[in-house]
């Protein structure tokens, strides 16, 4: 596809989505706004959820990172499908019954405000670097694609980017993206299966048996690794980081929780929770599956590229059509807005509510400060975005982005833990020390673990070592 084409595509695109944001969000309340007023089908939140946890980051990522990791990141997933489950059984009755539109209120009626306060900060800092890596990602694709060719600078792409996210979220905020995420899932999950086809025609396999084969029988599908405690690949590792990544990223996550409480009541919530994170696992399958198909056709045909570049490289070659490069640009802009315009707006939810207490302003003057907020974190998202393009070069995103989380999330884990685990009270002044402490002992830790632990390399677990420290930290500061 020419630049021009990839443009128009892109606009014809974005020109949905502002439709449907136009009928959806015609009621501009903050009630709509933060919780499409609780009365979203939770089949639509399901499905659209698919989009908004795998991301553009898992869509370059993940079938980018087999030619090196194989298809161990199934172990991880395989630890979602149980994190999935604490979510749906232990969190999310929690949430309900305390009737939350921002879920770290709950840190605020168990501990107290400090807590509350620096729950709801963790969270700020945590998914505006989430954020900010997956938007980063695409809009380095779309800039080798499209804006290069007509001279646009990267930070111009950045900002044209999130002003568009803006545009379709600005009136209905969760409402709108409940019903633009089912779109957003709908044309990444069909990017993939027609990449899958094309790449299966050229690989000579013609059924979907012959596809399972291949790939089983594929050394690169290899899956559990069992052998070596020390590989940061190592089966309980991952599986243990899985399950905690999705507690933390998932159900201590203000923008995915925030997509859960749109449901009419907690059994819609749970059922929602559940189909969903069956369904995740044959996705990321099909993910691995194609990252595996693309490695090889890269061997067989003679691409070099590595890692990220892997699927924007093949998918975009002229003898790949039109229409499969045309699927993959949709899956692509799907899989990146389909995160971002959450994100968006769950960090004004966020913030509206738990830093500067919305409720507690003037009604005339609380949509105003909404609007503004959205414009602000909008802005915010754009200056990292245009800083991660000076640090972040020749990495896989995906695997960033964990370690990133790792050390963000590590106190949500810590406090929701010690609340829900123990009848403690705790000297409420000085949480927000133990959750700046946690983190940096966590990095110092993973960053001697070698040396320290008798050659152990720590890996997505650094999330774990970082909630226990912050749990341990908390006890110290319990009330006799």
């Amino acid at each position: 596809m020419s630049p021009s084409q990839i443009l128009l595509l892109i606009i014809a695109y974005f020109g949905v989505l502002i439709l449907i944001s136009y009928f959806t969000g015609k009621e501009d309340s903050n009630d709509a706004f933060f919780k499409a007023n609780t009365s979203a089908p939770w089949y639509l939140v399901a499905f659209g959820m698919i989009g908004a946890s795998l991301s553009g980051v898992t869509f370059i990522s993940v079938p980018g990172a087999v030619e090196t990791k194989q298809f161990g990141y199934l172990q991880v997933v395989f630890g979602y499908f149980f994190g999935y489950l604490v979510i749906a059984y232990i969190l999310l009755p929690l949430y309900y019954r305390l009737g939350l539109t921002s879920i770290y209120t709950y840190l605020k009626d168990r501990f107290g405000v400090v807590s509350y306060k620096t729950g709801a900060i963790a969270f700020l800092i945590s998914r505006t670097i989430g954020a900010a890596f997956r938007l980063f990602l695409v809009a380095k694709v779309l800039q080798l694609l499209v804006f290069d060719q007509f001279s646009i600078p990267f930070f111009l792409t950045v900002i044209i980017t999130i002003a568009l996210i803006w545009l379709y979220t600005f009136r209905g905020g969760i409402k709108t993206i409940i019903f633009t995420d089912t779109l957003q899932t709908l044309f990444m999950l069909i990017s993939v299966v027609v990449t899958i086809t094309f790449l299966a025609s050229a690989l000579d396999l013609n059924s979907l048996s012959e596809i399972y084969v291949y790939v089983k029988e594929n050394s690169l599908s290899k899956t559990f690794f069992l052998d070596n405690i020390d590989n940061p690949q190592y089966f309980i590792k991952s599986f243990l980081a899985g399950m905690f990544i999705t507690i933390t990223m998932t159900g201590l996550d203000q923008d995915m929780m925030q997509k859960n409480l749109t449901c009419k009541n907690l059994k819609e919530a749970q059922k929602n929770m559940i189909s969903f994170s069956v369904v995740l696992i044959f996705v990321n399958i099909l993910f691995l599956a194609l990252g595996l198909m693309l490695t090889q056709y890269a061997n067989q045909h003679g691409i070099t590229a590595k890692k990220d570049d892997l699927f924007p490289t093949i998918a975009m070659l002229p003898e790949i059509g039109i229409i499969t490069s045309a699927f993959f640009l949709l899956g692509l802009i799907a899989a990146a807005y389909s995160s971002a315009d959450s994100a968006l707006t769950s960090l004004t939810t966020s913030f509206c509510i738990d830093i500067i207490e919305l409720n507690k302003k003037p009604k005339q003057l609380q949509k105003k400060v909404r609007k503004t907020t959205h414009i602000i974190v909008s802005i915010v998202l754009i200056l990292i975005i245009i800083l991660f393009d000076l640090i972040f070069k020749d990495v896989s995103i995906i695997w960033e982005l964990f370690k990133a989380a790792g050390y963000t999330y590590g106190p949500l884990l810590g406090l929701f833990a010690f609340g829900i685990l123990t009848k403690y009270k705790i000297n409420d002044t000085y949480v927000w020390v133990i959750a700046i402490i946690a983190p940096i002992v966590s990095y110092l830790l993973n960053m001697h673990s070698i040396d320290l632990l008798n050659g152990y390399q720590i890996g997505f677990e650094i999330l774990i070592i970082n909630g226990i420290l912050t749990f341990l930290g908390l006890i110290l500061l319990r009330r006799k």
